[in-house]
């Protein structure tokens, strides 16, 4: 086997296309309207960048922002972004007052996160959204736990200490009657809580695919995740069929030939970056329009048949994007590597350079 030519730091490259982002979220904007739009920038905005995303998402029809951790917070806070921003995954060391002192409204699942907060002590109430488990069992009260959880939170109402501003949940979107139960159980919740004296602002329950597929659930917000970067919440349809455009498009160069009795290409992109091994026997790529059947696997590049057709030392690879060209969708890649395509995007490695367009 012989090896003609290289290409010197070779860097793979998600490219982000915001102008995908902002059709997908005013698409699902005036879908789901007259519900508003919090867009889900959790987890660097699912690999996409944080704040790209976000600023991309409030030009197009988000009027809020959720993230899971009050650090992910304070740096869209830190940025100027001044729109309403949730944040609900709390371990027992989150700071709480930084959290109130930045506007940060606060999820709160449990009554211990309550009494954090109320020890937080800062100069002004603490904007919270409580939580009821419905069946989903991430986070959130339990039937059995939430009339308390709702008692202590209206008598710290009363003393000034927080205000209380929606009460919600999340959704198992195992199936419709499922849904549909949990929805029930929604609704049993708020009507409870409202017994015991809580006024709520606002109700919240649908994300991705409830808001797209269930109007009952969509109150007056909508949670857009995965649905916000073109990808389907659905077994049954890809973001295409649902008039959404993928945002993240991964390529990588051709960085070696290998010729011999089997010739073969060399991608400057591995597991280390993100890459599945599992289905590769599965899986292609595309080069110059052309799928391209992946060999192997490394942890920083990865070999595909060359094929009758010639590849060139620089040629770009295309493991997936919008679905042109020959390449494939993350839906697909998913389907290969038998997970689901919220995983695809948000496993790309940040050493992974993001390249935004739009």
């Amino acid at each position: 086997m012989t090896i003609t030519d290289a290409i010197a730091e070779p860097l793979p490259r998600a490219v982000i296309d915001l102008a995908a982002l902002r059709h997908n979220v005013s698409h699902l904007a005036a879908l789901i309207a007259p519900s508003e739009v919090m867009l889900a920038v959790k987890a660097d905005a699912y690999g996409h960048g944080l704040l790209p995303i976000a600023r991309a998402g409030l030009e197009s029809g988000a009027t809020s922002l959720a993230v899971l951790e009050i650090p992910a917070g304070l740096v869209l806070r830190g940025a100027g972004i001044t729109v309403p921003l949730l944040a609900w995954l709390h371990g027992p060391d989150a700071d709480f007052r930084a959290a109130i002192e930045a506007d940060i409204e606060l999820g709160v699942s449990a009554r211990w996160q309550l009494d954090a907060i109320a020890a937080a002590a800062a100069d002004r109430p603490a904007v919270i959204h409580l939580k009821v488990d419905t069946g989903l069992s991430r986070n959130g009260a339990t039937i059995e736990e939430w009339p308390g959880l709702i008692d202590a939170a209206v008598a710290l109402q009363e003393q000034g200490v927080v205000r209380i501003r929606a009460a919600w949940s999340h959704l198992a979107d195992a199936s419709i009657d499922d849904d549909e139960k949990a929805l029930g159980e929604f609704r049993a919740a708020v009507a409870i809580a409202e017994e015991r004296g809580a006024r709520f602002e606002i109700l919240h329950l649908a994300a991705s695919s409830a808001g797209i597929r269930m109007p009952e659930a969509r109150f007056d917000l909508v949670r857009l995740g995965i649905a916000a970067y073109g990808i389907s919440p659905f077994d049954d349809s890809t973001g295409a069929d649902l008039g959404l455009v993928p945002v993240m498009r991964l390529e990588a160069p051709v960085t070696e030939i290998h010729v011999g009795g089997t010739s073969h290409a060399r991608i400057a992109i591995g597991y280390g970056d993100g890459v599945p091994t599992l289905g590769i026997a599965k899986a292609h790529v595309a080069i110059g329009g052309i799928p391209r059947q992946v060999v192997a696997v490394e942890v920083d590049s990865m070999l595909v048949e060359m094929g009758s057709d010639r590849v060139r030392v620089g040629d770009t690879a295309t493991l997936f994007g919008p679905g042109v060209n020959g390449e494939v969708i993350a839906e697909k890649w998913a389907d290969w590597a038998e997970t689901i395509a919220d995983e695809m995007v948000t496993g790309v490695a940040q050493r992974v350079p993001r390249v935004y367009l739009g």
